[in-house]
């Protein structure tokens, strides 16, 4: 498991967290803070993402289960610690 360790080490490293201000999953309002673009312009051009078939959602659904928290728990690791 030191692989998957490293890994989520280097997703947390990228700097990305869920705000507290999220309206579904956070990842819009992550993404806009992160480069300093308008939260609602990067909440529309993903709901427009989700106009292509499967990348769009399936690319929302990816980032939404190794995105981390503001604690920095990310949901797939925690998910496979409750398999161990």
């Amino acid at each position: 498991m030191e692989g998957m360790e490293k890994l989520f080490g280097l997703i947390r490293s990228i700097g990305f967290r869920r705000g507290p201000g999220r309206v579904v999953a956070g990842i819009g309002g992550s993404i806009a803070q992160k480069f300093g673009f308008n939260v609602w312009l990067v909440r529309l051009l993903i709901l427009v993402s989700f106009l292509l078939p499967v990348l769009g959602l399936g690319a929302y659904l990816l980032v939404w289960v190794v995105m981390p928290w503001q604690d920095g728990s990310i949901p797939l690791e925690r998910a496979l610690e409750g398999r161990r």
